[in-house]
C-alpha cells in the first residue's frame, strides 16, 4: 500500500531536502508551504528524481492557526476518501523574528514553532492512528538551551529577544513531543524529535546574524558567538535533513518512541527541561488555551 508523508515548510532548505529523502525512500510526499510558486518548484525538483510516487503541494500559511485547521481537514478528508494511510508527519516548520510580531494577538515565534505543529499534529492524530504503524517527527533546535522555562503565558516577562524566544518555543515543542510519545505509547504511532544541527539556511544567514536577537548579556559576546555559529551552520541542508529522514524511515526505530534523533542521526539525550513533567504540564495547558482544536 502507498505510504504518504507530509512535510511542513517543505519548499526549501531542510524541509525540501527532507521531502527529497522521503520520496527516495518510497513515500508519496505532500509538501506544505505558503508560496504556490515555490511549492511548484519543490514538487518539480522532487519529481525530477523519478520517485515511486509523485509529490504534491498544498498551500497553507502555518503562522495562521485557522489555516492550520483548514489544512488538517483537507489532509484528513483526502485520506479518508482515498483509504490510503498517512504514515509520516514531519513538522519541519520554524521561524525566528528579529522584532516582535503578532499572529492574531499571539506572539509569532510561539505560534510558528510550537502552536502550529502542535495543532496540526493533534488534528491529524485520528488519521495517523488509522494508518499505523505511523510516525510523527518534530524538528527541534539546540536553541532550547537558552530558553526561559516558564510557560504560564505565551510570552515570558522582559524584553523581546528573537533567539531566546525561538528557543523557548522550540523547548515547548520538544516537551510536547516527549509528552505526546508517552501519551501514544502502545498505539502504533511513534513520536520523535529530530535535531538538524547547523546548516546554511535563510534563517541562519539572515535573522541569526542580527545581534539584536539576543539578550544584552550575550550581545557582549556576539563576535565570538557569531564566529562559532557560522562555523557550525556552514553545512548543507541535505546533511541537516538526515536526522528527520532517519526518524521517519529507519527500521531500527520500529516500535520505539520518545527519542531525540541528533545531528549525527542517532538517539541523544533530550534537554533536561524538556523531560520535566512540570514543564510538559504547563506547556499542555498553554497550548490547549491558545490553540483549541475546535474553537467556539
Amino acid at each position: 500500500m502507498k505510504k504518504t508523508a507530509v512535510v511542513t515548510a517543505g519548499t526549501g532548505g531542510i524541509g525540501l531536502e527532507t521531502a527529497l529523502g522521503l520520496a527516495g525512500a518510497g513515500f508519496a510526499v505532500m509538501v506544505i508551504g505558503r508560496d504556490p510558486g515555490r511549492g511548484a518548484e519543490a514538487v518539480e525538483r522532487v519529481n525530477a528524481t523519478r520517485p515511486e510516487h509523485p509529490a504534491r503541494f498544498l498551500a497553507a500559511d502555518l503562522a495562521s492557526l485557522d489555516q492550520v485547521r483548514a489544512l488538517a481537514r483537507t489532509i484528513a478528508d483526502g485520506h479518508a476518501a482515498s483509504g490510503e494511510p498517512l504514515t509520516v508527519l514531519v513538522n519541519n516548520v520554524g521561524a525566528m523574528f528579529a522584532e516582535r510580531q503578532d499572529r492574531n494577538g499571539v506572539e509569532a515565534s510561539f505560534v510558528v514553532n510550537h502552536l502550529s505543529p502542535y495543532l496540526l499534529t493533534e488534528l491529524l492524530l485520528p488519521t495517523l492512528t488509522a494508518g499505523v504503524p505511523s510516525r510523527i517527527v518534530n524538528v527541534t533546535s539546540g536553541a532550547v538551551t537558552v530558553a526561559k522555562r516558564v510557560f504560564d503565558e505565551v510570552e515570558p516577562p522582559g524584553g523581546y529577544y528573537g533567539f531566546h524566544w525561538y528557543g523557548r518555543a522550540k523547548l515547548a515543542n520538544l516537551a510536547y513531543t516527549l509528552d505526546l510519545a508517552d501519551r501514544l505509547d502502545g498505539t502504533g504511532v511513534s513520536v520523535f524529535a529530530a535535531d538538524p544541527g547547523g546548516a546554511a539556511t535563510g534563517m541562519t544567514n539572515g535573522t541569526m546574524t542580527d545581534p539584536k536577537i539576543v539578550s544584552p548579556a550575550l550581545r557582549l559576546l556576539w563576535p565570538l558567538v557569531r564566529r562559532t555559529f557560522e562555523r557550525s551552520t556552514s553545512g548543507p541542508a541535505s546533511a541537516a535533513a538526515r536526522s528527520s529522514i532517519v526518524a521517519a524511515t529507519d527500521e531500527t526505530l520500529t516500535g520505539r518512541t520518545g527519542l531525540v534523533i541528533g545531528a549525527q542521526a542517532h538517539p541523544v539525550a533530550p534537554h533536561r527541561a524538556a523531560a520535566d513533567p512540570r514543564v510538559a504540564e504547563a506547556v499542555r495547558r498553554l497550548s490547549e488555551r491558545n490553540a483549541p482544536l475546535f474553537p467556539a
